[in-house]
């Protein structure tokens, strides 16, 4: 039975065996005895994505009470479940995310702390996950940028659509509309500014023969 830490785009935690290409964490959230979640979803603002290996240290997954590790398909879902890069295992991401995020607000390079407040406003309400308005047309969102239709989230790239399942992306596909915007606002912009979020191998060229949805 696959543990209760692989992370949606809509930010719940969940259990399926898909693992992805990141980690990441929001604080300690369970019981390293039982290796189970508690009631609550987060313990900290700043939510990160890390990578898997790091420095060749090996963990006990939820075996500890260091910090609850998380898993994600890819970086665009973490992007949108409100997670942001580490600054100590993937700086150099970090650091882009950060001047990218600067200069699609036209602001001085914010401190880590300052993209978490933001970014926890803009991911939660009312305990929820916040679902955005979507302010452009589809076809102008950058790639990376995750949307949802009803209760199904599709990452985009180069003008198609890649529904996110339990077992990876599904086949590309072109969207006509969506319902809102997963990917919160200020990560947006940083996407917009030039920040190339690592993708699922799954999303590759897109192949001909794929219509609407």
């Amino acid at each position: 039975m696959p543990l209760q830490n692989r992370v949606t785009p809509f930010g719940e935690i969940v259990a399926i065996a898909q693992r992805g290409l990141f980690t990441g964490n929001r604080g300690i959230l369970h019981d390293p005895a039982t290796r189970t979640l508690l009631k609550r979803r987060w313990a900290s603002k700043a939510w990160l994505v890390c990578s898997c290996t790091y420095r060749s240290r090996r963990r006990s997954v939820m075996g500890g009470r260091s910090w609850t590790e998380l898993f994600f398909l890819d970086e665009a879902i973490a992007l949108a479940a409100g997670h942001r890069p580490c600054f100590l295992c993937r700086r150099e991401a970090a650091e882009r995310f950060r001047n990218a995020w600067a200069t699609a607000r036209s602001e001085p390079r914010p401190l880590a702390a300052a993209m978490d407040s933001i970014l926890h406003q803009e991911r939660i309400a009312d305990g929820r996950k916040r679902v955005h308005r979507i302010m452009a047309s589809l076809d102008a969102l950058p790639d990376g940028s995750v949307v949802a239709v009803g209760e199904c989230a599709y990452t985009l790239r180069a003008g198609h659509a890649y529904r996110w399942t339990p077992e990876g992306y599904a086949d590309p596909r072109r969207l006509d509309r969506a319902d809102g915007l997963l990917t919160p606002p200020s990560t947006l912009g940083a996407l917009a500014a030039g920040y190339r979020p690592m993708l699922h191998p799954s999303i590759a060229a897109p192949r001909e023969g794929h219509g609407h949805a």
